[in-house]
C-alpha cells in the first residue's frame, strides 16, 4: 500500500553532504516505489525544480539567517575568533539552534501522514520535532541518525551535559530511531536501545559513472575523500610516512578535503606525490577515484561512527588502505603500493547499500 511520508531534514540537493546524499536519495526511491512525499528544506538554488523534476512536493523549511561566526585576524585575534567559533556551536548549538523555532513553524498545519523521517544532523532537526510531535501529524515518527550526539566518540569536546535533555525528549517520544551501523547504537543512551533500527546509507549505484578506459600512468595513484580531525581521522602518520620513502616509490596520492589545514604542511615535503586536489561533486568524485588503484580509509576513533565514504568505496569495488591513527601498519601501506591487496578492508554485504533495498527497511517499519 503506498504511503503519505513527511520528510524534514536540513541538509537536501544540491547540498554535498553524506546527510544531503541520505534524504535525497531516500525521497527519491520513495517516490519511485509509489509513495507520496513532502519534503520540508531549506531553499536552495535548484531544490524546488529538482523535487518537481523528481515527483517530490517541496516546502520551504526557511532560510538559516542567524550570523554565522567566523575565523579572521592574525596572532591573538586569530585565537580568539576560533575560541568564540568554536564554543558557540559547542556550549549552544550556535546556530544551528535556530532549526528548532524553523521546523516547529514549518510543522505547524502538517497532518493525516503516515510518517514523519527526520534527518539529523544537525541534531536541532529532532529537537524541532520533538517540541511540537504528536500523532496528528504522522502515526509513525522516525528519528533518522548519522553520527551521535551525546556519546559521539570522535570529537575534541564532549556535548555539555545540558544537551542531554534535548537527546532524551526526542528519543522519547520518536516511534524508531534509525542508525547507520550496528556499532553505532551504543552512541545512544541505553534505555532506547529498543528504538532503535540500524539502515545503512543508500545509494542508486547503477547512478555512478565509472571509469572505463585503460590506465595512463605507471604510477601507483591512490586516493582519500572527506574531512579530517586531528587525533582521529588524523592524516599526519600516514602523510610522514609516505614522505620518508625515496624515490622508488612511484605514487601520486590525491585528498578530495574541506579541511585542508591538516595536509598542506606535508606537502612540500611530498616532491609532489601527495596532491591536494579541488572539492569535487559526489558522482564527480566517484569518476575520478574509479580511475585510482585503491583507496584510504581514514578510521574514526572508537566504533560508535562509521565513515559512510566505506559505501562509495564498496560502490567502486577498488582494495581499500584502512589507515588507523597511532598504529599505522607500515608494511599494508608498503603491500598496497607494490600492488599487493591482501590486506585490504572488505566491506560485507554490499548490496545492504543499494537504495532500494535501504527504502525497503524504511516502509517496513512504516507498515
Amino acid at each position: 500500500m503506498n504511503k503519505k511520508i513527511l520528510l524534514v531534514t536540513n541538509a537536501f540537493y544540491p547540498e554535498n553532504s553524506p546527510r544531503s546524499f541520505r534524504a535525497t536519495e531516500l525521497a527519491k526511491e520513495l517516490v519511485r516505489q509509489g509513495h507520496s512525499v513532502k519534503v520540508i528544506t531549506h531553499p536552495r538554488v535548484g531544490t524546488e525544480q529538482f523535487c518537481k523534476e523528481n515527483g517530490i512536493e517541496y516546502k520551504s523549511l526557511g532560510a538559516l539567517t542567524w550570523p554565522v561566526p567566523t575565523v579572521k585576524g592574525i596572532g591573538i585575534v586569530l585565537l580568539f575568533w576560533r575560541v568564540v567559533v568554536r564554543f558557540s556551536m559547542l556550549l549552544f548549538e550556535y546556530p544551528m539552534i535556530q532549526l528548532i523555532p524553523l521546523v516547529k513553524k514549518a510543522l505547524k498545519d502538517e497532518k493525516g501522514y503516515d510518517a514523519l523521517i527526520s534527518i539529523a544532523v544537525p541534531y536541532p532537526i529532532h529537537w524541532g520535532v520533538a517540541a511540537v510531535w504528536s500523532n496528528n501529524i504522522a502515526k509513525t515518527w522516525i528519528a533518522d541518525c548519522g553520527d551521535p550526539y551525546m556519546l559521539q566518540e570522535n570529537d575534541t569536546f564532549k556535548p555539555p551535559f545540558y544537551f542531554q535533555y534535548f537527546e532524551k525528549k526526542f528519543c522519547t517520544k520518536a516511534t524508531y530511531i534509525t542508525v547507520p551501523t550496528k556499532a553505532s547504537i551504543k552512541g545512544y543512551y541505553p534505555e532506547f536501545h529498543s528504538k532503535i533500527k540500524v539502515i545503512s546509507q543508500g545509494f542508486r549505484f547503477e547512478d555512478v559513472k565509472l571509469y572505463n578506459g585503460e590506465k595512463q600512468t605507471n604510477k601507483v595513484i591512490f586516493g582519500y575523500g572527506g574531512m579530517f580531525i586531528p587525533g582521529r581521522r588524523d592524516p599526519s602518520e600516514f602523510l610522514n610516512f609516505l614522505n620518508s620513502l625515496d624515490n622508488t616509490y612511484d605514487f601520486e596520492f590525491h585528498i578530495y578535503t574541506n579541511t585542508p589545514q591538516f595536509v598542506e604542511p606535508f606537502i612540500a615535503a611530498s616532491k609532489s606525490r601527495v596532491q591536494l586536489k579541488a572539492v569535487l561533486d559526489r558522482n564527480s568524485l566517484m569518476f575520478e577515484m574509479s580511475k585510482m588503484d585503491f583507496l584510504v580509509n581514514f578510521e574514526n576513533a572508537g566504533t560508535a561512527q562509521t565513515p559512510s565514504k566505506l559505501i562509495d568505496y564498496a560502490i567502486l569495488k577498488k582494495p581499500i588502505l584502512s589507515v588507523k591513527f597511532g598504529d599505522l601498519k607500515q608494511n599494508n601501506v608498503l603491500e598496497f603500493l607494490q600492488g599487493n591487496y591482501q590486506n585490504a578492508l572488505v566491506i560485507d554485504q554490499p548490496d545492504q547499500y543499494r537504495i532500494e533495498n535501504v527504502t525497503k527497511q524504511f516502509i517496513d517499519l512504516i507498515q
